[in-house]
Protein backbone atom coordinates (compact mmCIF):
# COMPACT_ATOMS: atom_id res chain seq x y z
CA UNK A 1 0.00 0.00 0.00
CA UNK A 2 1.41 3.49 -1.06
CA UNK A 3 1.59 5.92 1.87
CA UNK A 4 1.29 9.92 1.09
CA UNK A 5 4.43 11.16 3.11
CA UNK A 6 3.39 14.54 2.64
CA UNK A 7 0.43 14.46 4.99
CA UNK A 8 0.10 17.56 6.87
CA UNK A 9 2.84 19.17 4.91
CA UNK A 10 2.02 22.78 3.53
CA UNK A 11 3.42 25.49 1.54
CA UNK A 12 3.51 28.94 3.45
CA UNK A 13 3.39 31.88 1.98
CA UNK A 14 1.59 34.91 1.54
CA UNK A 15 -0.47 33.53 -0.99
CA UNK A 16 -3.26 31.06 0.24
CA UNK A 17 -2.01 27.19 2.06
CA UNK A 18 -1.94 24.33 -0.33
CA UNK A 19 -2.58 21.36 1.07
CA UNK A 20 -0.23 19.01 -0.87
CA UNK A 21 -2.42 15.75 -0.08
CA UNK A 22 -4.67 16.86 -2.25
CA UNK A 23 -2.42 17.79 -5.56
CA UNK A 24 0.08 15.21 -5.42
CA UNK A 25 -1.71 11.45 -5.69
CA UNK A 26 0.56 8.33 -6.21
CA UNK A 27 -0.36 5.35 -8.47
CA UNK A 28 -0.76 2.25 -7.20
CA UNK A 29 1.53 0.68 -9.94
CA UNK A 30 3.83 3.08 -9.16
CA UNK A 31 4.26 2.87 -5.88
CA UNK A 32 8.33 1.92 -5.61
CA UNK A 33 9.21 4.62 -7.59
CA UNK A 34 6.95 7.28 -5.93
CA UNK A 35 8.34 6.35 -2.41
CA UNK A 36 11.26 7.27 -3.41
CA UNK A 37 10.04 10.46 -5.12
CA UNK A 38 7.69 11.61 -2.10
CA UNK A 39 10.98 10.50 -0.06
CA UNK A 40 12.99 13.32 -1.89
CA UNK A 41 10.53 15.41 -1.69
CA UNK A 42 9.95 15.49 1.64
CA UNK A 43 13.62 15.62 2.24
CA UNK A 44 13.50 19.11 0.09
CA UNK A 45 10.65 20.68 1.55
CA UNK A 46 11.54 20.05 4.88
CA UNK A 47 13.91 22.83 4.85
CA UNK A 48 11.40 25.35 5.18
CA UNK A 49 9.94 26.54 8.30
CA UNK A 50 7.09 28.36 9.57
CA UNK A 51 7.65 31.91 11.60
CA UNK A 52 6.37 31.38 15.48
CA UNK A 53 4.60 34.48 15.52
CA UNK A 54 3.37 36.29 12.54
CA UNK A 55 4.97 40.38 12.49
CA UNK A 56 4.51 43.04 10.43
CA UNK A 57 6.45 41.88 7.44
CA UNK A 58 5.91 38.78 5.79
CA UNK A 59 8.82 36.16 5.14
CA UNK A 60 9.70 32.40 4.24
CA UNK A 61 12.13 30.15 6.49
CA UNK A 62 14.28 28.19 5.55
CA UNK A 63 17.31 26.23 6.88
CA UNK A 64 20.50 25.33 4.72
CA UNK A 65 24.21 24.94 6.26
CA UNK A 66 22.54 25.13 9.77
CA UNK A 67 21.42 28.30 9.32
CA UNK A 68 18.19 30.39 9.09
CA UNK A 69 17.64 31.98 6.11
CA UNK A 70 14.93 34.74 5.94
CA UNK A 71 13.30 35.61 2.39
CA UNK A 72 11.33 38.38 1.62
CA UNK A 73 8.83 37.74 -1.11
CA UNK A 74 7.02 40.59 -3.53
CA UNK A 75 3.87 39.23 -4.65
CA UNK A 76 3.08 42.24 -7.26
CA UNK A 77 5.80 41.23 -8.87
CA UNK A 78 6.67 37.70 -10.82
CA UNK A 79 10.34 37.17 -10.68
CA UNK A 80 10.14 38.10 -6.83
CA UNK A 81 8.47 35.31 -5.73
CA UNK A 82 9.99 32.10 -4.52
CA UNK A 83 9.28 28.71 -6.42
CA UNK A 84 9.62 25.42 -4.97
CA UNK A 85 12.55 24.60 -8.30
CA UNK A 86 15.45 26.95 -5.82
CA UNK A 87 14.40 24.76 -3.21
CA UNK A 88 15.52 22.20 -5.25
CA UNK A 89 18.74 23.22 -6.37
CA UNK A 90 19.75 24.30 -2.63
CA UNK A 91 19.19 21.00 -1.26
CA UNK A 92 21.61 19.41 -4.40
CA UNK A 93 23.99 22.03 -3.25
CA UNK A 94 23.90 21.37 -0.23
CA UNK A 95 23.46 17.73 -0.28
CA UNK A 96 26.30 17.19 -2.61
CA UNK A 97 28.69 19.93 -1.88
CA UNK A 98 31.57 16.97 -1.37
CA UNK A 99 31.47 16.32 -5.37
CA UNK A 100 30.20 19.86 -6.28
CA UNK A 101 32.13 22.41 -3.93
CA UNK A 102 31.31 25.26 -4.15
CA UNK A 103 34.14 27.05 -2.27
CA UNK A 104 36.52 29.66 -3.96
CA UNK A 105 34.17 28.98 -7.35
CA UNK A 106 33.31 31.82 -9.70
CA UNK A 107 29.61 31.55 -9.78
CA UNK A 108 26.71 33.41 -11.55
CA UNK A 109 22.63 33.11 -10.78
CA UNK A 110 20.53 34.11 -13.79
CA UNK A 111 16.91 34.68 -12.31
CA UNK A 112 17.96 35.17 -9.01
CA UNK A 113 14.56 36.23 -8.25
CA UNK A 114 14.06 36.47 -4.37
CA UNK A 115 17.95 34.93 -3.89
CA UNK A 116 17.62 32.16 -2.10
CA UNK A 117 20.10 30.32 -4.51
CA UNK A 118 22.41 33.31 -4.26
CA UNK A 119 22.39 32.93 -0.32
CA UNK A 120 22.91 28.84 -0.18
CA UNK A 121 25.42 29.40 -2.73
CA UNK A 122 27.31 32.08 -0.71
CA UNK A 123 26.89 30.76 2.71
CA UNK A 124 29.13 27.32 0.51
CA UNK A 125 31.98 29.45 0.02
CA UNK A 126 31.26 30.71 -3.41
CA UNK A 127 32.07 33.89 -5.08
CA UNK A 128 28.30 34.37 -6.29
CA UNK A 129 27.35 37.13 -8.63
CA UNK A 130 23.58 37.38 -8.28
CA UNK A 131 21.29 38.89 -11.74
CA UNK A 132 18.06 39.58 -12.44
CA UNK A 133 15.97 41.95 -13.82
CA UNK A 134 16.07 45.74 -12.87
CA UNK A 135 11.87 45.72 -10.68
CA UNK A 136 13.47 43.03 -9.02
CA UNK A 137 16.89 43.59 -8.18
CA UNK A 138 15.31 45.95 -4.82
CA UNK A 139 13.82 42.93 -3.15
CA UNK A 140 17.08 40.88 -4.42
CA UNK A 141 19.37 42.83 -2.72
CA UNK A 142 17.47 43.24 0.33
CA UNK A 143 17.55 39.05 0.72
CA UNK A 144 21.32 38.53 -0.06
CA UNK A 145 22.23 41.35 2.27
CA UNK A 146 20.21 40.03 5.22
CA UNK A 147 21.00 36.58 4.99
CA UNK A 148 25.09 36.69 3.76
CA UNK A 149 25.83 39.27 6.36
CA UNK A 150 29.40 38.61 8.49
CA UNK A 151 28.44 34.97 7.53
CA UNK A 152 29.95 34.37 3.73
CA UNK A 153 33.40 34.22 3.01
CA UNK A 154 32.65 36.28 0.00
CA UNK A 155 30.36 39.30 -0.60
CA UNK A 156 27.97 38.58 -3.38
CA UNK A 157 27.05 40.60 -6.17
CA UNK A 158 24.14 41.80 -7.14
CA UNK A 159 23.61 43.11 -10.65
CA UNK A 160 21.17 43.77 -13.54
CA UNK A 161 21.37 41.25 -16.43
CA UNK A 162 18.72 41.44 -19.16
CA UNK A 163 19.43 37.71 -21.11
CA UNK A 164 20.40 38.17 -24.68
CA UNK A 165 21.38 42.53 -24.01
CA UNK A 166 25.20 43.55 -23.80
CA UNK A 167 25.96 40.13 -21.77
CA UNK A 168 29.23 40.16 -23.74
CA UNK A 169 30.21 44.00 -22.61
CA UNK A 170 28.84 43.33 -18.68
CA UNK A 171 30.57 39.85 -18.46
CA UNK A 172 33.78 39.92 -21.17
CA UNK A 173 35.36 36.51 -21.44
CA UNK A 174 38.81 37.57 -20.66
CA UNK A 175 38.07 38.40 -16.98
CA UNK A 176 34.75 36.40 -16.55
CA UNK A 177 34.73 32.90 -16.03
CA UNK A 178 32.34 31.25 -14.44
CA UNK A 179 32.87 27.36 -12.75
CA UNK A 180 28.89 27.13 -11.97
CA UNK A 181 26.31 28.94 -14.13
CA UNK A 182 22.55 28.17 -11.28
CA UNK A 183 19.67 29.19 -12.35
CA UNK A 184 15.90 27.69 -11.27
CA UNK A 185 12.58 27.94 -12.93
CA UNK A 186 14.14 30.24 -15.53
CA UNK A 187 12.06 28.45 -18.33
CA UNK A 188 8.15 29.63 -18.16
CA UNK A 189 5.91 31.13 -20.88
CA UNK A 190 7.60 34.25 -21.54
CA UNK A 191 8.91 35.89 -24.79
CA UNK A 192 12.87 35.43 -23.83
CA UNK A 193 13.43 31.85 -24.17
CA UNK A 194 15.53 32.89 -27.10
CA UNK A 195 17.50 35.45 -25.35
CA UNK A 196 17.78 33.08 -22.45
CA UNK A 197 19.35 29.85 -24.51
CA UNK A 198 22.18 32.99 -25.84
CA UNK A 199 22.69 34.20 -22.19
CA UNK A 200 23.61 30.31 -21.35
CA UNK A 201 25.36 29.84 -24.43
CA UNK A 202 27.38 33.06 -24.20
CA UNK A 203 28.16 32.32 -20.30
CA UNK A 204 29.05 29.07 -20.46
CA UNK A 205 32.57 28.52 -21.69
CA UNK A 206 35.04 25.10 -21.19
CA UNK A 207 35.21 24.36 -17.82
CA UNK A 208 31.71 25.65 -16.71
CA UNK A 209 29.05 23.55 -15.56
CA UNK A 210 25.50 24.65 -15.48
CA UNK A 211 23.40 23.44 -12.79
CA UNK A 212 19.66 24.08 -13.79
CA UNK A 213 16.23 23.02 -11.82
CA UNK A 214 13.10 23.79 -13.87
CA UNK A 215 9.46 22.59 -13.48
CA UNK A 216 7.62 21.60 -16.24
CA UNK A 217 4.59 23.13 -17.17
CA UNK A 218 3.58 23.62 -20.68
CA UNK A 219 5.05 22.87 -24.09
CA UNK A 220 7.54 25.21 -24.45
CA UNK A 221 9.29 24.53 -21.66
CA UNK A 222 9.83 21.21 -23.25
CA UNK A 223 10.68 22.39 -26.27
CA UNK A 224 13.49 24.52 -24.87
CA UNK A 225 14.78 21.60 -23.47
CA UNK A 226 15.43 20.07 -26.43
CA UNK A 227 17.18 22.75 -28.01
CA UNK A 228 19.16 23.45 -24.97
CA UNK A 229 19.83 19.77 -25.62
CA UNK A 230 21.66 20.36 -29.41
CA UNK A 231 24.10 23.14 -27.60
CA UNK A 232 24.62 20.95 -24.47
CA UNK A 233 25.46 17.65 -23.23
CA UNK A 234 22.82 17.00 -20.69
CA UNK A 235 22.25 14.91 -17.32
CA UNK A 236 19.53 14.41 -15.03
CA UNK A 237 20.43 14.61 -11.91
CA UNK A 238 16.96 14.26 -9.92
CA UNK A 239 13.45 13.88 -11.32
CA UNK A 240 10.73 14.83 -9.08
CA UNK A 241 7.74 13.94 -11.05
CA UNK A 242 5.95 15.04 -7.77
CA UNK A 243 6.77 18.78 -7.97
CA UNK A 244 6.75 18.71 -11.71
CA UNK A 245 10.57 19.38 -11.27
CA UNK A 246 13.91 18.18 -13.04
CA UNK A 247 17.50 19.17 -11.98
CA UNK A 248 20.06 19.08 -14.63
CA UNK A 249 23.69 19.43 -15.31
CA UNK A 250 24.92 20.68 -18.57
CA UNK A 251 28.51 21.51 -20.30
CA UNK A 252 29.28 22.96 -23.91
CA UNK A 253 29.14 20.07 -26.29
CA UNK A 254 31.60 22.15 -28.51
CA UNK A 255 34.31 19.82 -30.56
CA UNK A 256 36.49 18.22 -28.32
CA UNK A 257 35.14 19.37 -25.30
CA UNK A 258 35.24 17.59 -21.99
CA UNK A 259 33.03 17.05 -18.70
CA UNK A 260 34.88 19.76 -16.95
CA UNK A 261 33.46 17.69 -13.61
CA UNK A 262 36.22 14.62 -15.21
CA UNK A 263 38.66 17.41 -15.99
CA UNK A 264 38.50 19.26 -12.59
CA UNK A 265 39.83 15.37 -11.34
Amino acid sequence: MCHNVFSGLYFHSAHPIVDLNRLFVFPVDVCTGAAADAELAEAILSHQFHPSVLGPESWEGYVFSDLEIRIKESTDLYGAVLWPSAIVLCHFLETNRDEYNLMDKNVIELGAGTGLVTIVASLLGAKVTSTDLPDVLGNLLYNVARNTKDRCKYIPVVTELVWGQGVDKRFPRATHCFDYILAADVVYAHPYLQELMDTFDYLCQGNTQILWAMRFRLDPENSFVDRFRQRFHVEELYNLPSLSIKLYRAWRKDKGSKDPKDAAE
